[in-house]
């Protein structure tokens, strides 16, 4: 009979021990499930612009190659129209011969990879879109060897007026826009990195040189201390500023300080071989690209 109690006795205090201390378990569950709940919609949110590339970027997405053969022709009417644009400005002199080649020199190519987003993201896409400064190509060869004649055109991309200035320094320009498009891409911080410091450090170097270029360089007197630091810093800058714009279409991961620190190793050194005398032996419009891609294909 003792043993008969003190065993019940023992199963009630089982039972109310875990009637006391059942609530805990369910609070503990409830609050693990509501601070679960917003993680996840968080990363959810931080995921979603992997999604544009395929909904929002391609403007035809069940047919890839007409929404591409779309996107080259609105590439090539934005960029026939920047040319035209700054033709008549150099028609018109409204500002120096030599300020319109080098925003020209800048403009183009930026506006050009604006306009990346709006082709599908494989090689399909990377062939269509070559084919808008690919045609420039030509443009320059029948231009510099007189073929045809635009008087605007040919002041806004040339030194002195010459056609023929066009089969150099332009058409090595086109040439670099074109194989970094084609062999790099949008998913590629090099096409970045060899665009960017060829447009907008390249274009700025003769700018801020000639305006603030009172320093010259020990090893090279036509360059100015102002100048290389002026190319390396927008080069840098405006690097920087396309990867968080190709990043936001999901194109490639928007990077920490150990990317943003690369793109500054690649524009430095594009600024010193642009400085070097022989980058004006050869030509700027290709020394300054191949730097730009060696260096970015040992660093990424």
């Amino acid at each position: 009979m003792v043993a008969t109690k003190s065993i019940s006795s023992l199963v009630l205090v089982d039972s109310s021990s875990s009637t006391f201390l059942s609530p805990i378990p369910r609070f503990l569950t409830l609050r693990i499930a509501t601070t679960t709940t917003p993680i996840s919609t968080t990363s959810t949110l931080r995921r979603s612009p992997r999604s544009l590339p395929s909904s929002l970027a391609a403007m035809f997405p069940e047919n890839s190659v007409l929404s591409d053969v779309c996107a080259s022709g609105i590439a090539s009417v934005v960029a026939v129209s920047c040319l035209g644009f700054w033709g008549e400005i150099g028609k018109r002199r409204i500002f120096d011969q030599k300020l319109i080649r080098k925003l020209v020199h800048i403009n183009i190519g930026l506006v050009f990879m604006l306009c990346w987003p709006l082709f599908s993201s494989g090689p399909q896409g990377a062939l269509f879109a070559s084919l808008v400064p690919g045609l420039n190509i030509i443009r320059m060869l029948l231009l510099g060897l007189g073929v045809y004649q635009d008087e605007g055109t040919i002041k806004s991309m040339s030194r002195h007026g010459d056609r023929r200035e066009l089969l150099k320094g332009p058409l090595y320009y086109a040439l670099s826009i074109t194989s970094a498009c084609f062999f790099y891409w949008k998913t590629s911080p090099i096409a970045i990195a060899v665009i960017c410091n060829l447009c907008a450090g390249d274009g700025m170097a003769d700018i801020v040189g000639r305006r603030f270029g009172t320093e010259k360089l020990p090893y090279n007197r036509n360059k100015s201390v102002a100048g290389s630091i002026g190319m390396a810093i927008a080069g840098f800058l405006v690097s920087v500023g396309f990867m968080y714009y190709f990043a936001s279409f999901g194109y490639m991961e928007s990077g920490g300080w150990d990317i943003i620190l690369r793109f500054l190793i690649i524009s430095i050194a594009s600024a010193f071989v642009e400085s070097l005398p022989i980058s004006t032996d050869i030509d700027d419009n290709l020394t300054i690209p191949l730097t730009s891609a060696l260096v970015g294909t040992l660093l990424f």
